[in-house]
Parts: C-alpha cells; structure tokens; sequence
C-alpha cells in the first residue's frame, strides 16, 4: 500500500503543480481506492509524457539515431531491457549525469516510457535460493581464482584446474544463478576457500556456494559493480574488496557480509571503479576510470575535467597511502566549444584495467585510456610505470599519441578539432617470465596490436603483432591471457576502421618473439534474436593447460586448444535456464568479464549488455558431466 500511495501521490502533486495548486507531502491520503484508480486511469498518460519529454530532453540526442552494435545502444536496444535497469542506470551507472537534472519518479518516468512497462514490486519475502547449511570455516585453497587473475601479474593463468583438457568437451551445465530484480550480469566471478563472489548491475554483491549456487550473503553498494572481487586476508580476518561506479571502494567481512569501511577515492562527479583491485602486502591497489568522453558529448556539459589515477588504501583501515594522476596537469579553459562555452584540459587517460604489481622492481603498471581534448598529453595510450611504495611516476611507454576521442563527433558539442581514432587500452598489462629469467610486460590495444615491452628498459618495445584489424570496439576489448610460453589475443572489431574487414576470433602468439604460432576465426554466428548478433569475442579470456575459454557477444562460450586453436567445445548461454535461486534468468551476450576457472569448474556471467552487446542476468557453473 505504501508504494500505491507514493505513486499516486507522486503523479497527483505532478498533476496539481501543472495546474496551479499546491501538495504537501504530509496531506493523509484517505482513501487508497481513489488513490489507486486515479493514478492508473488519469496518471497514465502523463506517465509517458513525462518520460518521453525527458527522454527527449537527456537521452534522445545520443540513442533516437545509434546504429545498433555501436557502444552507444540505440532506443530499441535500452527499451528491451527492464525498467529496473534503466533507472540503475540513471541513477548510479553509466548514464548517471545525464540522469542527475532528473527526480527519481522522473528517471522512473524515463524507464517506463522507454520499455511500457511498470516496476516489478519488490518483494517482502526471504531471498530465495539461501543456503540451507552454515558455511564452513573460510580458508582459501591451491587453485582458487582470485580477482582478475590468480596472480599479482595479470596473467588470467590456472595452472591448476582441476580437470583436464580431454575433459574440456565433457562439460556440462551444473548449476544457473539468476540475478535478482532486473540486475544484469556484469562482474567478473572470483572463485576462493570454496565460496563465489560476484556483483551486478544493482550493486549487490553475492557470495555463493562455488559447487551448488546457494547464497551465503548480499551486500548492496549502492551502484554498479563490474570489477572482480579481490580476498585478502587482514589483521587475521578475510576481506572482500571490490569498486563500483561512484568510484568508492568497498571492504566486506567474507564470513558474514558486513561492511568494514567504504570510501570514496575521487570526487570527479563521473568518476568509476572499473578495474578489479590488486592486493599487496597490505595495500589496495586500483585504477580510476570515468565515463566523461561519454558525457562530453552533452552540449551543457562543461567539458572536460576528468584526470584517470591509480590509488593505494590501507587494506585495514581504507586510509589512502598514496594518489597518482594519470594526467599530470590540472585542467583548465583552453578554447571555446560551438556554443561558446568553455573547453578545458587536458583530461582523460582513465584507467579502465587492474593494476599489475611487480614486486621485484617495488612497481605497479596500468595501460590507459585517451584523451578527452586538443591538449596532448603523453601519457594516454600509455603504459605507466609507478612506484608500489610512494606513486611516483618512474616512467611512461605512450604507444598512440594524438588520440584525442570523445563520443558523438563531429557532431557532439566539445569534439576535438582532430578526432582520434579511440584506440586505446581497456586490458590490463600482464607480467610474464621468459627462459633465463628475463621478464616481459604483454600488453593488447584496441588497435588489434599485442605488444611484447622490456620492464627494464622503460617500456622498449621488444616486439608487435597484429591479430586484428580495430576500431573504436575492434582489437582487444577486455583482456588477454598468458601461460608459461604463448599469449592468447580475443578479438572483437565490432566496428573497425572504415576499409577494414573485421577479424574477430582469437590467435595464440610465441611469449618470446610474438609470432603467431595459430589464429581462429570466430565460427559464423547464429542467433535467435537480432540485438548482440555479433562475432565479436570482446570479453576477457582464461587459460588453463591445453585449453584457453573465450565467450562471444552472441552468447556462444567456447574452449580452444591452446596447441592449435581448434575448438573443443561449445555452448550456446543465448537461453532461458532454470536458477538454483528460482529466478527467471536468460543469457545473452559475454562481454567485458571473463571466465573463471577454479577447483575442476569453469564458471562465466552472461548477459553484459552494454557497448553493443544484449542483456542478460545469468551467472553459468559448468563442470565435468555436470557433477
């Protein structure tokens, strides 16, 4: 009755302020009935007039006109999903500037307009799918997948699975998680003492029982988590960390899912945790991203302000121990945008990808995003070398310069006088050893190029191949992986340079020299639905001995021999599945995360919907035969 009452009061006070009249919060509402009827029967064409006008107003400019497949979905795209999402969306993701004019009932407006459907109530019941037994003592074991990677270097390498590679094409589904409430699948899993951590869309934060899907505990951070939980233990207790995208950084006790400390990291209004974060002798490590080259696009936007960074916490306490932009300049006005406006800068080199910690040198790498403005800076497109002690900047390897993108050119309003081509880095740099000792940086850009670079040497490139054609969603999106002697590249080019044939698939180089020793193309693609009907292998990926896991915006999920590239096997995620939870679930597009491999099981979230790919709000469990 509360969530009646609020709607109908909500829309009449709407109503009543349009024709003059005054509402006080505090009038009783007397008869709900009334109430109920009114809001139903003379609310409901002001329900869609407001949200198209603020669709209008906020949206239109950038998704009436997008062509779909692009990173920016069109209006049919955002109008299939639910409108829970929508108003996430608005209200603490991706579209949280533009959704920043708006009241919540207006964002709710929005939603409603853009699917035609109402909010699903919530639900005063237990969670469904709760563990029936107490867990047992946390105690993290050889062979868990840890965060982004089971190690420090990023390599994305179980040398301990927990099945073999003849067993690869015997697996079979053993468990579906459903998220819960509209929630999309969007986090990397983490895999530790028995348990599965992931997050969504929502915010919330699961634990579940890695071998049945049963729940344990949710947290709710208030905004999306994409990042993959990282476990530590601290002061003799076991801490989940993790980020979302107010750019806070969150400390959960493992056992019970109580907060410990949540900080805020950057105060840029669009700041985001996108990277997962890396643990280090009692430290956080992370980067800091943003979606300003997105809202740059905005013509009352004041771009542009944002400057990427990489941050140390205290893991105990969340104390900062040090903070090192990216950017090494303030910003400030430099020219004057179409409608006069003032332009600043330089702005950009975000840090979309976990930091690598290399611990023999005492340094921490990130690859960065590129810049936002005409102010060159020599640092986006880069990699960058910090001190893991104090943050200072030891040295920088650019690799692009002049990539100066925002989204929307030419026609957006702060478009650089010359576009870059955004071919910047999303995937995280990768510490590997080499015969004799000798150690190397791996790096993959959204160019379609992977870089072999000397740590010794500042960055020197030691070698580079192409193994795609890419584009502003082309290249290496998300992740690449390294096993002791080959790289393994995914490519997406969702959309590549104008000319360019598009070569998604995924390749196998020699770790050493970075020739190609094998390339598989990504096999032709067949989808029930049109949205996310795309080849493209975008996501991150995983390597085990004899067998590397890629997952395709089209929702196929797919092993490959790591000696030849032929693929071992394949399921289509692309369908509805029937939870442990009991929540109606469907998969959809593998994009961004990537698979963890853990204890004899290969786990993967589908249904990360954006930049080109189609929802979903599943979370798969495969294993041999499926016991």
């Amino acid at each position: 009755p509360s969530r009646v009452q609020h709607f109908g009061g909500c829309q009449a006070a709407k109503l009543r302020r349009r024709q003059g009249k005054t509402y006080s919060r505090k009038s009783p509402m007397k008869h709900l009935h009334s109430t109920l009827i009114a809001a139903l029967v003379l609310t409901a064409p002001l329900l869609a007039a407001d949200g198209e006008a603020a669709y209008k107003l906020r949206c239109a400019g950038c998704h009436q006109n997008a062509q779909p497949g692009g990173r920016i979905p069109p209006r049919a795209e955002i109008g299939a999903l639910p409108p829970e999402a929508i108003l996430r969306a608005l209200s603490s993701g991706s579209m949280m500037v533009q959704g920043t004019s708006l009241s919540d009932e207006e964002r709710r407006d929005v939603a409603r307009f853009l699917t035609g459907k109402e909010f699903a109530p919530v639900a005063g019941v237990a969670m469904a799918g709760m563990c029936t037994q107490p867990a047992p003592k946390f105690a993290p074991k050889a062979g868990d997948w840890n965060g982004w990677s089971i190690d420090e270097g990023n390599s994305r390498y179980q040398p301990n699975p927990g099945l073999k590679a003849e067993d690869v094409g015997k697996l079979k589904l053993k468990w579906a998680f459903g998220f819960p409430n509209g929630s999309i699948a969007a986090s990397q899993p983490t895999v530790v003492g028995g348990r599965l951590f992931v997050g969504s869309d929502s915010g919330d934060v699961y634990s579940l029982d890695a071998g049945s899907g049963c729940i344990y505990w949710s947290y709710n951070g208030g905004a999306l988590v994409r990042n993959g939980v990282k476990i530590a233990q601290v002061n003799g207790k076991y801490v989940a960390f993790f980020g979302d995208a107010r750019a806070n950084e969150h400390a959960v006790d493992v056992e019970t899912g109580k907060g410990l400390w949540k900080v805020k990291v950057e105060d840029h209004p669009i700041a985001r945790l996108t990277g997962s974060p890396t643990f280090h002798d009692g430290k956080i490590y992370f980067g800091v991203s943003s979606f300003e080259e997105f809202t740059a696009a905005l013509g009352d936007y004041k771009c542009c302000t944002f400057r990427g960074s990489v941050v140390a916490l205290d893991a105990g306490t969340g104390r900062r121990v040090w903070k090192s932009n990216t950017v090494l300049d303030p910003p400030k006005e430099f020219k004057k945008n179409k409608s006069g406006d003032p332009i600043y800068g330089p702005a950009g080199a975000a840090v979309w990808n976990t930091p690598a910690v290399d611990a023999k040198r005492r340094m921490v790498y990130v690859a960065t995003g590129d810049s936002y403005t005409d102010m060159d800076i020599n640092t986006s497109d880069a990699i960058l070398a910090f001190d893991l002690d104090t943050g200072s900047l030891k040295w920088v390897k650019q690799i692009l310069a002049h990539d100066n993108y925002i989204t929307g050119c030419p026609v957006a309003a702060n478009c650089p006088a010359e576009e870059g081509p955004d071919l910047d880095f999303g995937s995280s740099v990768i510490i590997r050893n080499l015969p004799g000792g000798k150690q190397i940086l791996v790096v993959a850009q959204k160019s379609g190029v992977v870089y072999g670079l000397d740590p010794d040497k500042r960055g020197e490139i030691l070698w580079e191949t192409r193994v795609g054609s890419g584009g502003v969603l082309g290249g290496v999106e998300f992740g690449h992986a390294a096993d002791l002697t080959q790289v393994y590249a995914a490519v997406s080019d969702k959309f590549t340079k104008r000319g360019d044939t598009p070569q998604p698939g995924i390749s196998a180089l020699d770790l050493a020299t970075g020739k190609k020793i094998w390339s598989t193309p990504a096999p032709k693609v067949t989808c029930a639905k049109p949205a996310g009907c795309l080849p493209a292998q975008s996501a991150a990926i995983a390597v085990m001995p004899g067998a590397v896991f890629s997952g395709a915006v089209n929702g196929h999920f797919r092993a490959y021999s790591t000696k030849d590239g032929a693929i071992l096997w394949d399921f289509d995620t692309a369908v509805e599945f029937d939870t442990v939870n009991k929540v109606k679930a469907h998969g959809s597009s593998i994009d961004g995360a990537g698979p963890a491999i853990a204890h004899g099981m290969v786990y993967t979230n589908s249904g990360y919907g954006s930049l080109g790919g189609a929802p979903g709000n599943v979370l798969l469990a495969f294993s041999v035969d499926g016991k």
